[in-house]
């Protein structure tokens, strides 16, 4: 018997994840949401608040629609983002900015506390692009 898959571990009782079959509808649902949130984030006309809420979204929706296609749904936003290097492949310099955007999105929610900047909106947006990218290849 092989050792449990990371997703597995987290799929225990108690864990931020739960085993459950891909549902192809759902997933699809997700990534035409990512990907037209995504397309968004970059029309320059927009507030920077607006654009980075739209791409966050953008990433979110893809990170979802990965887990889904791997058979599991997640407990909580961060999972999604966590998750990566077992759903896509993706590494550190991919997650690390979802990390951050995630934590700038909850002061933003949260706070009131949005701050952000053209540049961290700029690796945000290139992080989802790469989200988008690995989900195109499963």
């Amino acid at each position: 018997m092989s050792p449990p898959t990371p997703l597995e571990n987290l799929s225990r009782p108690g864990g931020s994840l739960k085993a459950e079959p891909p549902d192809a509808a759902e997933t699809a649902g997700l990534l035409r949401t990512g990907l037209a949130r995504l397309a968004d984030a970059g029309n320059a006309s927009l507030a920077l608040e607006s654009r980075f809420d739209l791409a966050y979204n953008a990433a979110h929706a893809l990170c979802l629609a990965a887990l889904r296609a791997k058979g599991y749904r997640a407990s909580n936003r961060y999972i999604a983002f966590q998750a990566l290097p077992h759903t896509l492949g993706l590494g550190p310099e991919v997650w690390r900015v979802l990390d951050l955007c995630h934590h700038k999105r909850n002061l933003g929610e949260y706070e009131g506390l949005m701050e952000v900047d053209a540049r961290l909106l700029e690796d945000l947006i290139v992080a989802a692009r790469k989200v988008a990218a690995a989900l195109a290849q499963i």
